[in-house]
């Protein structure tokens, strides 16, 4: 219902998802306002001759300018109605408003303004049957779990020196000696070193030392020189602007042989921590059916707002993806904030580019506005509405001491359109989950896929922000942010986000035996992990 001030709102839909709203404003209203206004700015000034709060309004006038009350209430009343008006008239607007010009107001006469904004649009999606998708059985197979199996191994691997005749390859560990020298052939101790562990395809180095190593045996040296890269890696970064050109001298010093743990019970008690294998293998699967039943539910939501958004018919507006695109970086590095990380390390981390950070999150958020828009269209169809109740439920279970003046502080605002939005969002993801036909997908099938880390990399970040935030649509009022809806803001695809639960059970069941069996590790397996931690700090 519109406030009592108000004597009209005229609703006009223009080209482009444009709106205008003109607002009329009832006179006795603008009268109370000037009224309280002369007696603010009374008490708020020293006039000369009159006492705080006495001064008639023509010396109030001839102090302040004639239009100095004027100003401040069309102001008032603009800015105090215009988010009302938006509220009201069920618009939810994609950018911020523009005001027409209008005079200032005077006393006994109601008062018009009028503004433009954009609206979101009324996008259509091609279907509204059931969706189809696949989801990962319940339980663990034999096949996921030799999977795990695998991947443990890989965690506990060693080295031991290859034959002499063994030659380097894209993919070796070696032990290397190293001198290298600046442009003006002055030594440069941070890179120059007696025996280094060293793993080809690391990006510590350019692409390019690498490639002057590949084909030598132990014993075997390079000379040569590389150009300092616009964009350094790890292990050069320090030298930027210092020199142009880095000079190596390089010698194989030994070609390592990594070893891969045979599965017996022996490796499964005395590394792992373990009675035996048959023990290992019950607890990985015991841990990723836990992982598996716990993300299940996001899973489906994940894989129906996908194969709905395929459905959407229609571009995405600019400005939704601008709004979209600020929303995943402002929960990205707040999240890096809050781990204390760096973003030039998060990109050294994932090893991904600035450019291919910019790519990503502009992949996000055309992902998130399309799943949007479709909810949108599919609540419209089937006919869900927000009640005025289940929007003041969203503010009580927010959990903040006073709902209601919660609830009043966004209203004036204008931002309870947001609020009645996530609940309808809210309703059309269970409804369309409800609906959807489930086909069963075998994790197995998909060992050998191509992975794709630097889309997984900020996915993962935002997505972990966004589960965090879920169904608490109200819990930021100092900050005034739109609530948060159904968040459909998990990336990966519904595959890969399995394997990734998946892992992260078989990683727990890894770091629960690394404990059991941290006082039975041999001497050399605790120097040879000593010696990778070192390579990956350097």
């Amino acid at each position: 219902m519109m406030e009592d001030s108000y004597v009209e709102t005229k609703v006009e839909a223009l080209e482009d998802n444009r709106t205008k709203v003109t607002v009329t404003v009832d006179a006795a209203d603008i009268d109370a306002r000037i009224k309280k206004t002369y007696k603010d700015f009374a008490n708020k000034y020293n006039f000369p001759g009159f006492r705080k709060g006495k001064a008639p309004r023509p010396i109030i006038d001839n102090a302040l300018g004639a239009e100095a009350v004027r100003a401040t209430v069309t102001d008032d009343v603009v800015n105090g109605t215009y988010p009302l008006a938006i509220d009201d008239c069920d618009l939810y607007p994609i950018a911020k408003p523009e005001f027409d010009e209008t005079d200032l107001v005077e006393a006994g006469k109601p008062y018009t303004f009028s503004f433009t904004v954009t609206v979101k649009p009324e996008i259509e999606i091609s279907s509204y049957e059931p969706v189809e998708i696949e989801l990962p059985a319940e339980g663990t197979t034999d096949a996921e779990i030799d999977e795990q199996i695998d991947a443990l191994r890989e965690h506990y691997y060693s080295f031991e020196d290859a034959s002499a005749a063994t030659k380097v390859k894209e993919d070796s560990y070696i032990d290397l000696a190293m001198k290298a020298t600046d442009d003006k052939g002055e030594e440069i101790p941070s890179l120059t070193t007696e025996n280094r562990p060293y793993g080809l395809g690391a990006n510590l180095f350019p692409a390019e030392f690498d490639e002057q190593l590949v084909g030598l045996k132990k014993g075997q040296t390079a000379t040569f020189t590389l150009d300092m890269p616009a964009d350094p890696p790890i292990m050069l970064s320090a030298l930027a602007g210092k020199t142009e050109k880095i000079n190596f001298e390089v010698e194989v010093k030994v070609v390592k042989k990594k070893i891969v743990p045979e599965v017996n019970d022996e490796w499964a008690k005395e590394q792992m921590g373990f009675e035996s294998v048959e023990d290992l293998r019950a607890r990985i699967a015991e841990s990723v059916t836990s992982q598996k039943a716990d993300m299940m539910p996001r899973l489906k939501e994940n894989a129906c707002l996908y194969a709905l958004a395929e459905r959407v018919e229609g571009d995405v507006p600019e400005a939704m993806l601008e709004d979209a695109e600020a929303s995943l970086i402002q929960d990205f590095f707040q999240q890096l904030q809050s781990q204390g990380m760096t973003f030039d390390v998060y990109l050294a981390q994932q090893g991904i580019t600035p450019d291919q950070f910019k790519e990503d999150v502009k992949k996000q958020a055309e992902d998130m506005s399309k799943q949007d828009l479709a909810l949108d269209a599919w609540a419209r169809h089937f006919g869900m509405e927000a009640t005025a109740e289940e929007v003041t439920e969203e503010f009580v279970k927010s959990g903040v001491e006073d709902p209601a003046a919660l609830e009043a502080e966004w209203r004036s605002n204008g931002q309870l359109h947001m609020v009645r939005q996530g609940v309808i969002r809210t309703k059309a993801v269970k409804d369309i989950m409800d609906k959807a036909v489930v086909t069963e997908l075998d994790l197995s099938k998909k060992k050998d896929e191509e992975k794709k880390p630097a889309k997984k990399a900020a996915a993962k970040k935002t997505a972990k922000k966004d589960e965090a935030a879920g169904d608490e649509p109200a819990k930021k009022p100092a900050k005034k942010a739109a609530p948060k809806k159904v968040e459909a803001a998990e990336e990966a695809p519904k595959e890969e986000a399995a394997e990734a639960k998946a892992e992260e059970a078989a990683v727990e069941v890894a770091e629960k035996a690394e404990e059991a069996a941290a006082e039975n590790a041999e001497a050399a397996e605790v120097e040879t992990a000593d010696a990778k931690e070192e390579e990956a700090a350097k």
